[in-house]
Parts: C-alpha cells; structure tokens; sequence
C-alpha cells in the first residue's frame, strides 16, 4: 500500500516544483528590476579629467556639459546637468532669451540684454564639468563646475587678459517656479581662473 501511494503523488510533484522554482526566478527577477539604481546618459558620465590641455585650437573644447562620478550620484544630477547645458549653450549662441530661462528673476534683473551680450560677444565656452553637487539649506544646491572659456581679450576677465581661462567656481542653485534656476553669486565670491597653458 505505501508504494501505491507513492505512484500516485509522484506525477504531481514535478509540475508543484516547476511553479515554485518559476515563481523564484520571476520573482528574483522583478526585484532586480524594481530596486536596480537609475542609469546615467553614458556619455554624461565621466570619470575625473585628466591633466592633460588641450592645444589652443582645440580650445575651449566640448560644449557639452558633464558629470563627474561624483556628482553624477546626486539625486539632482541629471536636472543640474540639463539646466546648466541650456545655460552654456545660451552663452555660446547669444541667445539673451534662452538664458534668462536658466537664471532667477533677481539676476535678470541685475543683468539686462545690452549688457549681457557685450559681456559675452565673443566667449564660447567648453570643456564643462560638474565635479561636485552639494544640497545647501533652504532647499538650495551648490554646484561646483569647472570650465574654459576664449574670448578677444578685450573682454576677458578683470585682471586676467587671456584669451583662454580655465575656472572653477560654486554656483549656486535653487527653485524659482517649480524649477532650477541659477542664482547671482553672492558679493564677495572670487571664482579660481587661471589662464590656459601655452603650448
């Protein structure tokens, strides 16, 4: 009698095992998808830059904003990186309404259209990087980017008549109607700037 029962349980064991090992599999499966971290753009992505300049005829390099590992980690990585991109790409097309998308009310404000264009008639900048995103109180972030600009030296910064400057200065970020917008840098703040190397 006990083989008998045996024969009769046997052929409902096989498919019990197939569901429960499917179910596993689905199951391990779905979670992998559900918990998996978001991904980058890759070629938003970099890793730290190297030293190495570019030669002047290549400068300023790539108008493409990018993101160090660091900062591409952020949860705001991505919006940053697009915010910014707009910004630089209104600067390099001289396109005074496109910026003022990208920025408060309070530095349109303090920056009208003439002045805006004779400050950045002949800057292109390139070579963009996000090295590092800081949340700041009040909802704010910090964004530290560097970056190189040309320009006629006729309109290079104050006491750095260079026709090529690398920078890296804290911008500072907040909301402004439901999005990010680039805020005025507060009095006081003197950005690092060097003068690209001569090769």
């Amino acid at each position: 009698m006990p083989a008998d029962r045996t024969r009769v349980t046997l052929p409902w064991l096989v498919p019990a095992l197939v569901v429960v090992v499917s179910l596993a599999v689905g199951g391990g499966l779905l979670a992998r998808e559900l918990y998996r971290p978001p991904e980058q753009p890759v070629d938003a992505v970099i890793a730290t830059p190297t030293s190495t300049p570019l030669p002047p005829d290549q400068q300023p390099g790539s108008p493409m904003v990018r993101l160090a590992r660091g900062a591409a980690t952020h949860p705001e990585g991505e919006p940053v990186r697009r915010l910014l991109q707009a910004y630089f790409d209104a600067i390099n097309g001289r396109n005074y309404e496109r910026w003022k998308t990208t920025v408060t009310v309070e530095r349109v404000a303090v920056k009208p259209k003439r002045e805006w264009l004779t400050e950045y008639r002949s800057t292109r900048d390139g070579n963009i990087l996000v090295y590092r995103i800081e949340t700041a109180p009040q909802g704010r972030l910090q964004v530290l980017v560097a970056f190189t600009s040309t320009q006629d030296v006729a309109d290079a910064p104050p006491g750095l008549p260079a026709t090529c400057v690398h920078w890296r200065l804290a911008l500072p970020v907040l909301r402004e109607g439901g999005q990010w917008k680039l805020d005025t840098v507060p009095a006081g703040t003197t950005p690092e700037r060097e003068p690209c190397p001569q090769s």
